[in-house]
């Protein structure tokens, strides 16, 4: 038996259904995160684990004990909000030992266990200060020391890091990931930021219209989506309308070229196909080599976007992008220039 288990979990607000038939299994020490849209029922799937809503029908169990219908504070849970959430007339120390105090904990226990989150979260020396004297990532270091202190069974983390800036954020979320795993705590994270679910996760769980699409580690997840949904919601996504010659072969002809992807496609002759690319799988030449795919196409923008640059052309009015790594021997094509895009059999994917 899994650690945490979902069974048919189902939420429905009035003639409103935000989750449906939610299986899940999570592992003891995995983090897993949900990941997709606003409005996909990640949130409510979150608050029903952590006893904040009843499920309509479905079962929790953590270790083996049922919990659908346990009171939220004897569940043995902690939780991180994305406000923090922290007291504002306490100080940094006081929010950590609060879980302690209200479970009627020595004062010199919870002074102890108060120094060791202090020292896990790596804000040794800041007890003292109030919320208002704290950044916005040492507050959401004061909140997750405080969802730790009272040693949950399980971690819970709605979206913690949204009101932070880009450079705080991937800060925190590192931080995140290494008590997590330092104290090997089981953890559920909910985000809609696909690249924090993808560099913070043991396995994704991408949802969608209140139903789990696809889980996996964030490998599978990103190279070998399940569904149409998955594939576009989970990165950038090329796609463009083909025809099957040979189903086979996984031959296929698109504006009067020769298209392979990899065969046997579950299509017959003639059937329209949607073919699928990830723009770090493109290549662009100035002619084309005869190696895999050639389309020709016409550069419209070039975008410098850091360590990636992305650039955008087009084949027979079809938008494509392209990503190539950044590096300062580079050469990039200018607007309107020809070039030939390429790509192998493999790297394409259809539906």
């Amino acid at each position: 038996m899994a650690f945490l288990e979902l069974e048919q979990l189902r939420k429905a607000f009035g003639e409103t259904v935000a989750v449906q038939g939610v299986d899940l299994a999570i592992e003891r020490g995995e983090l897993v995160t949900l990941l997709g849209p606003s409005g996909c029922g990640k949130t409510t799937v979150l608050r029903m684990v952590a006893g904040f809503e009843t499920p309509t029908s479905g079962t929790i169990t953590v270790k083996g004990r049922e919990i659908t219908r346990v009171p939220p504070n004897k569940r043995q849970i902690g939780m991180v909000f994305q406000s923090y959430a922290l007291f504002p007339n306490m100080s940094a120390a006081d929010n950590i030992g609060f879980g302690l105090k209200m479970a009627g904990k020595a004062r010199s226990e919870i002074e102890q266990r108060v120094t060791e989150m202090l020292k896990l979260v790596r804000l040794e020396g800041l007890a003292k200060r109030f919320p208002d004297q704290l950044s916005g990532g040492q507050q959401q270091r004061v909140a997750l020391a405080r969802a730790l202190a009272i040693q949950p069974d399980l971690l819970l983390l709605d979206e913690p890091l949204s009101a932070l800036d880009a450079k705080v954020r991937a800060e925190v979320r590192d931080e995140i990931r290494r008590i997590q795993q330092t104290l090997a705590i089981t953890a559920i994270f909910v985000t809609h930021d696909q690249d924090e679910a993808m560099s913070i996760s043991d396995r994704v769980v991408v949802m969608n219209k209140g139903a789990i699409e696809q889980a996996g580690p964030p490998f599978q997840i990103y190279n070998y989506p399940a569904t149409p949904f998955v594939a576009s919601f989970v990165g950038t996504l090329n796609q463009f309308p083909a025809q099957v010659v040979d189903a086979a072969s996984g031959t296929l002809a698109w504006n009067g070229l020769t298209v392979h992807v990899p065969g046997p496609i579950a299509k017959t002759k003639g059937e329209p196909v949607t073919v699928m690319l990830r723009p770090e799988e493109l290549r662009l030449s100035a002619s084309a080599d005869g190696a895999g795919n050639a389309l020709p196409g016409t550069v419209r923008a070039v975008s410098f976007m850091g360590a990636v640059v992305r650039i955008t052309l087009d084949s027979h009015g079809h938008p494509f992008t392209v990503d190539v790594f950044n590096e300062r021997l580079l050469k990039l094509p200018s607007v309107g220039d020809r070039v030939t895009l390429s790509f192998p059999a493999h790297a394409a994917w259809v539906n």
